[in-house]
């Protein structure tokens, strides 16, 4: 896949994709204050996945989605 992430699309990615992943983190320690329910599993599971993808796009500066509609940070 072709690069596509410009610099500063790809240091929001990290720095929200890290904030997520600490906030998913912080949810399965308890820190949220709610348990015992399918929400506190479910919902700390897709923050934790939505950080991972924003991570690991921001590092490899490709964007799967950015790819499918033609769209491009890179070069702005």
């Amino acid at each position: 896949m072709d690069q596509n992430v410009g610099s500063a699309d790809r240091l929001v990615r990290i720095v929200l994709g890290i904030a997520l992943l600490a906030v998913a983190i912080a949810l399965f320690a308890g820190i949220g204050g709610v348990s015992g329910t399918v929400g506190t599993v479910v919902g700390p599971v897709v923050l934790a996945l939505i950080g991972a993808v924003l991570v690991v796009t921001g590092y490899l500066q490709t964007c799967p989605a950015y790819q499918l509609i033609g769209f491009r940070t890179l070069g702005r």
